[in-house]
């Protein structure tokens, strides 16, 4: 490894801090008009992007869309995963109408169909009759109002179509991130192993427990919830007594809560349960007791009951929260998805948001010259932070909703989902390539504190 040289600066957690807390945020509008346009194009006026050197911490949904997108636009992505192996975390995955377009005109939407499945309606119901207490329909009808599908999917399958656009030549495996030095030419990703790779400009994809985030800044990363949950991929034909396996289904009882959402032949879920108060450990999992699962949804409806004891008990998840950073970037380096935003799984939203950071920055980066760094990852931030953090923001209550007890603020709960009609909009028809299109991010807030539960 070479030896940091006199003017790099070292973008790690514990250097920097004062320059941190001096350094000034870009004014938006003096950035953007000032920059100038035409320092790096072609004899034709194109932007030259051949030799832009990108460096993608993180082989997971962001950092491989990132990567396809960016190749798209002309430019060659190296990305560097922490694992040896792209193995799932999390079996299953439901992408909607504002990523799949997105990932459709990347070319990807034949390959996205053949592995996937349409939800044909969301449902919800109550945690012990298992009574309909809302639906409405997916399938066509979603297609027809939103221009694309809702698909739902293994992950593994995802993350296959993805890197086999990225190709293997370009994806790193058993490449963790020790820290990044900054100098005027560029910025060396330095690794675990005493290897190091240098880069133009380095995209942090790396999730929850992002090093480049704690490169970036000194603010807090995620907190635990106070909620957590159990998750499961069973046979279908495990489960005769689920009603509507084919549905996507949100189940509402005291305390405890109940996704699920079908795959290819299979029915995957997340059971959420209050509590514990403090989770004791920064990783994401602990052991569960043998029945832990089953003895948390005691007494509710039968049906459900096969589906959580169909199959092995896991381990029991932390469900995380980032709280809203005041910058997603620091010279060189920037955050997408997770790395940036981690959100609670309520509104299936959490990769849909992390394809829509990708194609916004890659968008960014061709439409700016290369040496403008600064100006594409303002435009990128400026285009993401408010939908991100509406929608981050927007999660975090709904524990306190789904989780009601029975009596009078749950009735109220109930009739509400049953007269809403447009709770899925403001999020599944938003454009990020064409934001002015959508219905965008201008909601009303206090009805999305029920109505919103997908």
């Amino acid at each position: 490894m070479e030896a940091e040289q006199n003017g790099n600066a070292r973008l790690d957690p514990a250097h920097g801090r004062e320059d941190r807390l001096r350094k000034q945020k870009l004014d938006r509008t003096s950035v953007l008009d000032s920059a100038p346009r035409n320092s790096m194009r072609t004899e034709n006026g194109r932007n030259d992007l051949s030799k832009l050197r990108v460096a993608v911490v993180g082989g997971g949904t962001g950092g491989l869309t990132l990567a396809v997108a960016l190749r798209r636009h002309g430019i060659v992505a190296e990305v560097f995963e922490r694992t040896a192996v792209l193995a799932e975390v999390g079996a299953a995955i439901s992408l909607t109408a504002n990523s799949v377009r997105l990932l459709a005109r990347l070319g990807l939407g034949d390959e996205l169909e053949r592995v996937s499945v349409e939800p044909t309606e969301v449902i919800y119901r109550d945690w012990r009759t298992g009574e309909r207490i809302a639906a409405r329909p997916i399938g066509a009808q979603y297609r027809v109002r939103f221009g694309a599908g809702f698909l739902c999917m293994r992950r593994a399958a995802l993350q296959q179509i993805l890197s086999r656009a990225v190709g293997g030549e370009h994806l790193h495996l058993g490449r963790g991130v020790r820290h990044l030095v900054e100098s005027p030419d560029g910025i060396r990703v330095e690794f675990t192993d005493g290897r190091h790779h240098d880069a133009d400009l380095v995209v942090g994809a790396d999730g929850l427990h992002s090093v480049v985030r704690g490169s970036i800044t000194d603010e807090a990363g995620p907190r635990y919830s106070g909620v957590s949950g159990f998750r499961g991929l069973v046979p279908m034909s495990a489960v005769p007594d689920l009603p509507d396996p084919h549905a996507l289904q949100a189940w509402m009882g005291p305390g405890k809560s109940v996704l699920h959402y079908p795959t290819r032949g299979m029915v995957n879920y997340l059971a959420v349960v209050d509590g514990p108060g403090d989770w004791p450990a920064q990783g994401g999992t602990l052991p569960a007791a043998p029945g832990e699962l089953a003895e948390h949804f005691a007494g509710w409806s039968a049906g459900l009951l096969q589906l959580l004891t169909a199959t092995e008990q896991g381990d029991r998840w932390a469900l995380f929260t980032q709280p809203p950073l005041s910058t997603w970037a620091r010279g060189r380096a920037v955050l997408i998805g997770d790395a940036a935003h981690t959100m609670l799984p309520y509104h299936g939203q959490g990769a849909n948001q992390t394809i829509e950071d990708a194609i916004v920055l890659a968008d960014a980066l061709a439409d700016t010259p290369p040496g403008e760094y600064a100006v594409a990852i303002e435009r990128y931030q400026h285009a993401r932070r408010a939908r991100a953090d509406l929608i981050q923001r927007s999660s975090l209550d709904k524990p306190s909703i789904l989780h009601l007890p029975d009596g009078p603020a749950a009735t109220t709960r109930n009739t509400a989902l049953r007269e809403a009609d447009d709770h899925l909009v403001w999020i599944h028809d938003y454009d990020a390539q064409r934001p002015d299109r959508g219905r965008g991010i201008q909601i009303d807030e206090s009805r999305d504190q029920v109505f919103h539960l997908v």
